[in-house]
């Protein structure tokens, strides 16, 4: 099968590690596999290109970096892809975003017709897609296939499929970088993080809506609890210091919270410093890659029910699931803090999963299903 991965993207976000695991899978399987995204910024790293480069799946065309649709705009890039289509023949474009969905549909619109090339489609949040009158047309048959991030999600948007195929697929890790380890004492050393001492650890971008607010007041809540807790922050954000700085200042805890901010080939390493995970809002990627990374890793979670979370996470089994109450959430990462045996079942558990439901080998079997689906047109 040869198969296109494109999306007019360039940023290494949440859904770009995903495709890739499943670019690199579904060669392993055979496949002739390509991908295509949009031209990082300058050398500015890390980027979904610079990444591929990495893996040995460069892209074979880079589009020009824009936002939203224009016609005469976006002929270039239209021209450039239906050439690449027609040159490579190749049987299915799988799409990401709204944008190369759209460049997908104009670039393949009379090999489609005809019956030569499908597009499918990944949509990237645990919520219900709305059912305005373009959704339906976009997500029905503006699209041969449709991929979502949880099961549950599959359910929730199978209303505006009219039959077509539509598949519910975790999101895939790399099982060998994310794997449980014991904490790199240089790296809890650099964080200043003194031997043995406990640590529940967030990865997030610091946006508005991502309850950094919640996540400060039950941090605090824990601290007069077990004083020597750290809570550990990786990531950035424009509004870090509003959404995170200035409320843990407010709440007098700023000393006991660490701002790891961006991390790159130290990640893995900062991630395994953390004892409980946690997870309270998912942002632009509803497949909580973070999370996934965590239980890769061992790590057990609390997180709320938001989005896909009540799905990737087994209560009591590899995590705990609370409501968004800060003393709930407080209560949750004490009693995991202070029952090693219990944490590290769970973190075993976790890891389980992972290797089970977040295998890129997974993600690649039930997406080539779902292809094999809208080769035939199944209805």
């Amino acid at each position: 099968m040869r198969i296109l991965q494109l999306t007019s993207d360039w940023k290494w976000t949440g859904p770009a590690a995903p495709m890739l695991q499943l670019l690199l899978a579904l060669r392993e399987r055979g496949h002739g596999v390509d991908l295509v995204c949009a031209r990082a910024p300058g050398d500015l790293e890390p980027s979904l290109a610079g990444q591929a480069r990495l893996v040995g799946a460069a892209p074979v065309l880079e589009f020009a970096r824009a936002r939203g649709l224009r016609w005469r705009r976006d002929a270039p890039d239209v021209e450039q892809l239906r050439a690449l289509v027609e040159s490579r023949g190749f049987d299915l474009v799988h799409t990401w975003h709204t944008r190369d969905h759209l460049l997908a549909l104009r670039a393949v619109n009379r090999r489609r017709r005809a019956g030569l090339t499908r597009v499918v489609r990944s949509y990237k949040s645990a919520e219900p897609i709305s059912a305005a009158p373009w959704n339906r047309w976009l997500f029905g048959p503006g699209c041969d296939g449709l991929v979502c991030v949880s099961p549950r999600a599959a359910e929730a948007n199978r209303r505006l499929r009219g039959g077509r195929p539509i598949l519910g697929a975790f999101g895939a890790v790399d099982l060998e970088r994310f794997r449980p380890a014991a904490p790199d004492k240089a790296v809890r050393e650099s964080l200043g993080l003194e031997p043995g001492q406990p640590v529940v650890g967030i990865v997030a971008r610091a946006q508005r809506h991502r309850r950094f607010d919640l996540l400060m007041q039950a941090a605090a809540e824990l601290l007069r609890r077990l004083p020597a807790v750290r809570l550990l922050v990786i990531g950035r954000g424009t509004h870090i210091r509003e959404t995170a700085h200035e409320p843990a200042i407010r709440l007098g805890i700023a000393d006991r919270v660490i701002f790891a901010g961006y991390r790159t080939s130290d990640y893995a390493d900062v991630l395994r410093s953390i004892d409980v995970f946690t997870f309270l809002v998912p942002g632009s990627d509803g497949g909580c890659r973070a999370l996934l990374e965590a239980a890769a890793c061992g790590i057990p979670a609390v997180t709320t029910a938001r989005g896909a979370l009540s799905e990737l996470v087994l209560e009591g089994e590899t995590g705990l699931i609370v409501p968004e109450r800060a003393e709930a959430l407080a209560a949750a990462w004490y009693d995991l803090l202070v029952d090693d045996a219990r944490r590290a079942a769970m973190g075993a558990a976790a890891r389980g999963r992972a290797e089970t439901h977040f295998a890129p080998e997974r993600l690649s079997r039930e997406i080539l299903a779902l292809y094999a689906d809208v080769l035939r047109g199944v209805r």
